[in-house]
């Protein structure tokens, strides 16, 4: 901000005017007033123009200034409105709103499943208040919203858009034809318009998501089942890079991939067959919140009971070494289960999940459309 002055009127005063500088000023028609109105997504800002008309050229080029400004407001908006942007914000929000009421029953969950405590639901909630108070319930959660915020982001995000770009490609496909392969002089027409779209966008929403966010899994694992060699993030990282080097963060990475594939495909297509029939049944265009949060809970469950013995082994792996044992492979730590615990090993903790999974699938559901729906509005079925 600088004062000048504006030389002499013609009745021989000074004149002392304020000449304020912005990015992007530039001379315009003043707006009376001093008012300012928004014009083509800036803000434009006018000084009013003084009626003497003792006034120089001078004191008129000032009055006349006007300042452009970005609206930022409505630029966020129009971000906001894009669907795959959408998507991914309503997908992060859900995870984390879900996770933040949900963080007991995930601790439970998974201390039953890696073996360490009480093998019942009741008492392994006793164990966890006793030795670390109520605020061992919520133990690895910070790492937990930090891994399920872009986890969920992601995956959901990932999920609309092949579902979406699969359906398409399909349309496509009826009209000119399958892509084919040759081999000599044989042409063989590849079957992809066989494919469910919502099957491929659940599979691959599993494996993007667990590419990306693996690392925070298998930190949120070790600092749930052992808080005190763990007791932060920066020390868990430490402690698995020297131990373990880099890959100790991918440990158990492969068996995740395995065992994410079927529940990944299995609870998308679930859920959006349930929910297209049960609306297509009642007649209906959109679910409200209950329903929502039912067929969420029933699609987790589903997907849960089936990949369930691949998410064992899973959970060997990744936090074996703290037990001074690690089997090598998947198959060696689903024979260990049962060699150790017969075949219901292989389903130890599947109580405690349905717990956890059922009310965390239902609310993140739940919150996933409610988000989606607020942020896209009439696009929303468009």
């Amino acid at each position: 901000m600088g004062v000048e002055e504006a030389g002499r009127a013609a009745t021989g005063k000074k004149l002392a005017l304020a000449s304020i500088g912005f990015a992007d000023v530039r001379v315009g028609a003043a707006v009376p007033g001093g008012a300012g109105v928004y014009k083509d997504g800036l803000l434009v800002v006018g000084l009013p123009v003084p009626k003497d008309d003792g006034l120089d050229a001078a004191a008129r080029v000032v009055g006349d200034l006007a300042a452009r400004l970005p609206d930022v407001g409505a630029a966020a908006r129009t971000f906001l409105r894009n669907r795959e942007v959408a998507e991914f914000v309503s997908g992060a929000l859900a995870g984390a709103m879900t996770k933040a009421v949900l963080a007991p029953l995930e601790t439970i969950r998974t201390r039953m499943v890696v073996g360490v405590g009480s093998k019942h639901i009741f008492g392994s909630f006793v164990e966890i208040v006793e030795h670390n108070g109520w605020q061992g319930l919520w133990a690895g959660n910070t790492i937990n919203m930090l891994r399920i915020i872009p986890t969920q982001a992601i995956e959901l995000g990932t999920f609309e858009c092949v579902k979406r770009t699969m359906a398409s490609a399909q349309e496509k496909w009826k009209e000119d034809g399958c892509p084919k392969i040759q081999l000599g002089n044989l042409k063989i027409e590849l079957p992809f318009h066989l494919l469910s779209p919502i099957a491929i966008g659940g599979a691959a929403a599993g494996i993007a998501s667990t590419l990306v966010c693996h690392p925070l899994e298998v930190l949120k694992d070790r600092m749930t089942v052992n808080r005190q060699a763990y007791p932060s993030i920066a020390i868990a990282i430490n402690k698995i890079y020297r131990t373990d080097g880099l890959g100790g963060l991918y440990a158990g990475l492969c068996p995740t991939l395995v065992g994410m594939l079927p529940y990944s495909t299995c609870y998308y297509f679930m859920y959006e067959t349930i929910k297209t029939s049960y609306c297509r049944a009642h007649k209906k265009k959109s679910l409200n919140r209950p329903e929502l949060l039912i067929i969420g809970a029933l699609s987790g469950l589903t997907a849960s009971t089936i990949s369930f013995p691949l998410e064992v082994a899973r959970k060997r792996l990744m936090v074996g070494s703290l037990q001074g044992k690690c089997p090598p492979h998947m198959i060696a730590a689903l024979a260990e289960v049962v060699q150790e615990e017969g075949v219901k090993g292989l389903f130890r903790g599947w109580a405690a999940s349905s717990l956890k999974v059922m009310p965390t699938s239902g609310v993140t559901w739940m919150f996933y459309e409610a988000w989606k729906e607020l942020l896209l509005g009439s696009r929303l079925h468009a």
